[in-house]
């Protein structure tokens, strides 16, 4: 085994197929397949994807070449970690019943969860969604909880962020594109992994490091990256004392011609996330000030590491998971979260509903469970982390009983009173473009503007930073192979995990 996240990629590169796929291998002649395009959504960077399958069953995923976004490559956790996608899969809607969960119909279940729905006074019913929520299902759940008079929206990744907050979209997205992170000469990545949340970022950064002399300046732990960069150190303070002109770094981003700063989505979900944003957003100001940055040029960015992140904020969901255990809902949605870092007993007396394709986390601690489909069975829209609308194909059907998510929803609300109005995906679409127009404008990437409006507001953040250190979620490869509920159920993704320990105790 070649131990990288980036392996995958030489079965491409082999001019005569001596090297192959350990998984794929004499799985099926390439004739007998079909082939869907679509796009990935296991990170925020939204890869171009071939899906292969056969009889229903997806076979292998393969990239699509994408020049603006991934160009010819794909991660290995996007490409091997497919067979996932047919393991624990939910592919009947559940109930519990004397404290465990059991196979019911779909109207049985649908009933159970109107019920639950009934006389809820305001803010009593919320919904926390997963990294893998497609725009349609969002809206859908968006528009039936303010049918019910709640707009406790979250996401799994809470977004602490005053000032501008999701108002503006500069202050949560990649503003330059990913493309134009090569061109840079000088940037400053502040509490990110790239190498683990976004390896098709990383591989830009790396081309620039090797091809045009890139200058990579690191504020958070030390990683390794691939690549040679300056460490300047853990503590937020740094950000302070760059923006200040304080630090010896900051020599290095005055004499930037074009200059860019990262910051990693995950420091926005810190209670200090807000005040992070703010400083980072001045010193972003000062940096394109000095360096006089053409208009075009953004050096504030955001990198996520949710597929579903920008989406939901782009539609409206800015509630903290804090604030909804803080209301105390009756009825809790779960969208597929899985990774919420939430537990049953958060939520006293609540009756909580997973919509989901895996039996993982969220499942465990649902009352009801309806089954999902997973983003090679559903046509589904997202945005990537520089806000690039982009959409997945359906390859095959959803197994069992298991139906889209956004159709869930809109059954839901009709059984419950609360009817919406839209019975297609074209409707649906038609909706979310009312609330958000370029999230179904596959392809483009909306500029965010306003960047020195946020600026300002950003300034009345209050405040101080939290004596603690930056973090990073994925330190080590093993941690990149186990980031969500399809990863986990895959059997290739386990032998690479173990692989992976194996190589570092040896190390040790």
């Amino acid at each position: 085994m070649f131990l990288s996240e980036m392996s995958g990629n030489i079965i491409d590169l082999c001019p005569v197929g001596a090297l192959t796929s350990k998984p794929y291998a004499f799985v099926a002649r390439p004739w007998e397949n079909r082939r869907t395009e679509s796009i990935d959504v296991h990170d925020a960077v939204g890869s171009n994807i071939v899906v292969t399958h056969r009889t229903g069953e997806v076979l292998r995923i393969l990239p699509r070449e994408n020049e603006q976004v991934n160009e010819e490559w794909i991660s290995d956790k996007v490409r091997f970690a497919c067979d996932g996608l047919k393991r624990q899969r939910l592919v009947t809607p559940m109930m519990k019943v004397n404290g465990k969960l059991q196979n019911v119909e779909w109207e049985d279940a649908l009933v159970s969860v109107s019920r639950a729905l009934q006389d809820l006074s305001k803010d009593k019913c919320a919904v926390i969604a997963g990294k893998m929520a497609d725009a349609e299902s969002l809206m859908a759940m968006k528009d039936l909880l303010n049918k019910l008079g709640s707009d406790l929206l979250a996401t799994e990744q809470n977004f602490h962020a005053e000032g501008a907050g999701i108002d503006l979209r500069s202050s949560y997205l990649l503003n330059n594109k990913i493309k134009s992170l090569e061109d840079s000469d000088v940037v400053l990545l502040i509490g990110t992994n790239p190498r683990f949340e976004a390896p098709l970022v990383n591989t830009r950064l790396r081309k620039g490091y090797l091809h045009a002399e890139l200058t990579i300046g690191l504020i958070g732990p030390k990683v390794d990256l691939t690549y040679k960069y300056e460490h300047l150190g853990q503590s937020t303070d740094t950000i302070t004392q760059l923006k200040n002109g304080t630090h010896p770094f900051s020599e290095t981003l005055k004499n930037a011609k074009k200059p860019i700063v990262i910051l990693g989505a995950d420091q926005l979900s810190r209670k200090d996330g807000a005040k992070i944003l703010a400083e980072t957003q001045e010193l972003a100001k000062i940096i394109g000030e000095k360096a006089n940055t053409p208009p075009e040029w953004k050096v504030l960015n955001v990198l996520h590491t949710n597929a579903s992140q920008v989406g939901a904020l782009d539609l409206g969901y800015g509630s903290t998971i804090e604030e909804v255990k803080k209301a105390e809902p009756r009825c809790l949605f779960l969208l597929g979260a899985d990774d919420a870092n939430i537990e049953k007993v958060d939520f006293g007396k609540s009756y909580i509903v997973y919509i989901g394709s895996h039996g993982d986390r969220g499942a465990a601690m649902a009352d009801v469970v309806l089954c999902g489909a997973a983003y090679t069975e559903k046509n589904a829209s997202f945005a990537n982390t520089e806000g690039r609308a982009q959409q997945t194909n359906a390859a095959i059907t959803p197994p069992g009983m298991a139906r889209p998510d956004w159709k869930i929803i809109r059954a839901l609300s009709e059984i419950s009173g609360n009817c919406l109005p839209y019975d297609t995906l074209a409707e649906v679409r038609s909706r979310i473009e009312e609330v958000a127009p370029h999230l179904v404008r596959y392809g483009d990437v909306e500029p965010a503007n306003y960047i020195k409006e946020a600026v300002e507001l950003a300034k009345e953040t209050g405040g101080s930073f939290l004596p603690d250190p930056l973090e990073v979620r994925h330190k080590t490869l093993d941690q990149f192979f186990m980031t969500d509920a399809v990863a986990r159920a895959s059997p290739t993704m386990a032998k690479c995990v173990q692989a992976a320990l194996k190589q570092r105790q040896s190390q040790v």
